[in-house]
């Protein structure tokens, strides 16, 4: 039975943002298939909540890390955060 914490497991944490994605969206296809047991589908569920979490920390992270390049009236080019002005 997969951990209930908020506490992502390491495996998870290793992922890439691709393998997580890909796995969470297996973990839907198997609940909307309807083919798992209760128990499987409250396991798995809460695995998908963990994979979501660590692909939301990832798009973040990756977010933060943009950056803008700007053309300053002299045309010197300089980059800024994207979510700057």
């Amino acid at each position: 039975m997969v951990e209930n914490s908020g506490e992502i497991p390491n495996d998870i944490k290793e992922m890439k943002f691709e393998e997580a994605l890909s796995a969470l969206e297996d973990i839907v296809k198997n609940l909307e298939s309807g083919q798992v047991s209760l128990e499987q589908s409250i396991d798995i569920y809460t695995r998908g909540t963990h994979l979501k979490a660590h692909c939301e920390d990832k798009l973040k992270d990756a977010t933060a890390r943009i950056e803008k390049i700007t053309t300053s009236a002299d045309g010197t080019l300089s980059t800024s955060p994207l979510d700057e002005g």
